[in-house]
């Protein structure tokens, strides 16, 4: 009798000690889980976007965003062509696709050539990858048609986020904004006009001029370049603004 009860008393300290040690096992696992930090995958710091270049730069830069207005395009080259001007055109890759000829019409010129990525979307909504997908899209495209890969990008509408800085970073890509806005798109937006909103700024040195293939730009375009003349600046590409980025 005194020997059962003693194996049942045993039994039941065996397992009351497997008890605690259970119990001490899973507080381990619980207080690790809250104390140990989640490892976060941080990317490298990215770059600002570009508005400017140095404001010691005898140079302006024109920038013309196409995503549309191919109508206007030859009577732009004319005028950049008669004044021996060379700018940079970002095209989307839907543009690029539908109007081929154009874009070796500008190429010809000795226009560089941005990609404004491959549909006119609002890239600050969009992820990492969608923004790296608009990119190579507008790429490949671009490089089908003329065998020359860009590497200046102008998001559309300049909307971005972090996402769309890295991934056109991690795609070999410059972003690119503007410090002046033509808003040649905007009802009212005659030559005159035009031209008055881009003179009445004060700082022009390194500047990027943002304009768009419309009726009344085409028509600005000798003012602007001649006005330019005049303070002692050259009418140029980004990349001659971005010389010693």
């Amino acid at each position: 009798m005194i020997l059962i009860m003693n194996r049942r008393f045993v039994k039941m300290i065996a397992i009351m000690f497997l008890i605690v040690i259970i119990i001490a096992v899973g507080t381990v696992i619980i207080y690790n889980r809250k104390t140990t930090p989640t490892t976060v995958i941080n990317h490298h710091t990215i770059s600002n976007p570009i508005e400017k270049g140095s404001e010691e730069s005898n140079y302006i830069a024109f920038a013309c965003n196409v995503d549309w207005g191919n109508e206007v395009i030859p009577e732009m080259l004319e005028n950049l062509n008669e004044k021996d001007i060379k700018i940079t055109f970002f095209v989307t890759g839907r543009w690029a696709k539908a109007f081929p000829e154009l874009l070796e019409a500008i190429v010809k010129e000795g226009h560089e050539i941005g990609s404004h990525g491959y549909q006119h979307l609002d890239y600050s909504q969009l992820s990492i990858e969608k923004n790296k997908e608009q990119i190579r899209k507008a790429e490949e495209v671009i490089m089908e048609q003329i065998g020359i890969k860009p590497n200046l990008f102008a998001p559309p509408s300049g909307a971005y986020n972090q996402h769309t800085l890295i991934a056109a970073e991690e795609l070999g890509y410059k972003t690119i904004l503007w410090s002046i806005d033509t808003i040649d798109w905007r009802q009212g937006s005659t030559k005159d006009v035009i031209v008055e909103r881009v003179m009445k700024k004060s700082n022009h040195n390194g500047a990027i001029i943002l304009m768009h293939p419309m009726p009344e730009t085409a028509k600005a375009l000798p003012t602007l370049i001649e006005e330019m003349n005049k303070k002692g600046l050259k009418v140029g590409r980004i990349s001659d603004v971005l010389i010693n980025d």
